[in-house]
């Protein structure tokens, strides 16, 4: 199996890591709530026929700071700025979780920009009375079993794996770094007020959550659909928690190419 390509790209915030594989049609993924560390097997599976590109998001591993995004407004354009940073201008857009949130808003705002939108579990809507679990307040060692059904395996996902003391300090730092940024973006309860933009998405979407996700409800899929304007698609996926794309990636990328190959 060929490995990714890396590139850095220069956005107003500073530079920005863009992971680049396989050659085809154009999929942006924006990765959601611990960023992107380390290459996933679910793009593996996309960039078997596409070119898929990653550009890290601010306070994510290989982005920039994200301390001075200070409103959504900065985040919105941040996140369009990582957009652009990955070249596909009119192709797919897949975000995941948090990373979903800034997607969505993305093909809102940009309609142009975005051909066809995948959100996995997306943040940005907030109901009280079927409220989503508060992934910023868990003690560390239940974070990843609320997140994933293979949480020992996201524990060593989102862990250095080097024993120089050095690096294993920066790694921390990072991925701190990525959690501070998710709740600066979320913050409170992970309303990004998305719901009064939802109607302003015209392309097709599909939307994907785990059958098993303990973060967020399944009506919040059933409401994002209804309020897209565009053709609005819902799968879920057997066996799957929040992070569907890190569960079970066969299943999500065969549900993501089956929805892209269609017309």
């Amino acid at each position: 199996m060929t490995a990714h390509a890396e590139r850095s790209a220069a956005v107003p915030g500073g530079e920005l890591r863009v992971w680049e594989k396989g050659a085809g049609p154009a999929i942006c993924f924006f990765a959601g709530v611990v960023g992107l560390p380390r290459w996933l097997p679910v793009l593996d599976r996309l960039a078997e026929a596409h070119r898929v590109a990653a550009p890290s998001l601010p306070g994510a591993p290989g982005g920039h700071s994200a301390d001075l995004l200070d409103d959504h407004v900065d985040w919105l354009l941040a996140a369009r700025d990582a957009h652009r940073a990955a070249e596909t201008d009119g192709g797919a857009l897949i975000g995941a979780s948090t990373g979903g949130a800034l997607a969505a808003d993305v093909a809102a705002v940009w309609p142009r920009a975005v051909g066809k939108l995948v959100l996995i579990a997306p943040f940005g809507m907030f109901d009280e009375a079927e409220p989503i679990a508060d992934i910023f307040a868990q003690r560390p060692r239940d974070r990843s079993p609320l997140l994933t059904n293979r949480p020992e395996e996201l524990d060593a996902y989102t862990a250095c794996g080097s024993d120089d003391a050095d690096q294993a300090l920066e790694w921390d730092i990072a991925m701190q770094r990525a959690n501070n940024a998710a709740a600066r973006l979320l913050w409170p309860l992970g309303d990004t007020r998305l719901a009064t933009r939802l109607g302003r998405i015209a392309c097709p979407t599909l939307l994907l959550r785990g059958a098993d996700d303990r973060v967020m409800p399944r009506s919040y899929a059933a409401r994002m659909a209804d309020a897209i304007s565009g053709p609005a698609t819902i799968r879920e996926i057997a066996g799957a928690g929040h992070m569907a794309e890190f569960d079970r990636p066969d299943e999500v990328a065969e549900a993501i190419a089956a929805f892209l190959a269609g017309g």
